[in-house]
């Protein structure tokens, strides 16, 4: 069993359903250090919460790490990585912010501590009570 993650994007730019339409992406353009170093530790079948930001401000889906951390094209400096993700599935309900923290279970959860990093960890047991949150 790989690590969990959860990465933000806004709908506007990139929504979870444009994900599941192209089938995969390159993850890139995270320029903050912290973020950059969750991107270098991602591994292939890693699995990933995504969050809508700025629009909706809830996770919606699930998808996976298919290609490990290489060069960001983006990035004319070359420092900074990209990876890869494919969809795994919409979430049956979205997951609000405001219900993640009211949940004592994620008081520690990275995303809600560090609000402007764009991908963070999540531990295992933040992982189990999103997707429990997402049946209701």
């Amino acid at each position: 069993m790989g690590n969990h993650w959860l990465v933000k994007s806004e709908p506007a730019k990139y929504a979870f359903a444009d994900l599941q339409r192209d089938g995969k992406t390159v993850w890139d353009g995270v320029r903050n250090n912290a973020a950059a170093l969750h991107l270098k530790a991602m591994k292939v079948g890693d699995e990933v919460l995504y969050y809508h930001s700025q629009e909706g401000l809830a996770v919606v889906g699930i998808a996976k790490v298919v290609k490990e951390a290489f060069p960001d094209a983006t990035d004319p400096t070359g420092r900074f990585v990209a990876v890869e993700l494919a969809p795994v599935r919409e979430l049956k309900s979205p997951v609000a912010l405001k219900d993640m923290k009211a949940n004592p279970a994620l008081a520690s959860l990275e995303m809600i501590r560090q609000g402007r990093l764009s991908v963070s960890p999540v531990r295992p047991e933040e992982w189990a009570a999103i997707l429990k949150m997402s049946e209701a």
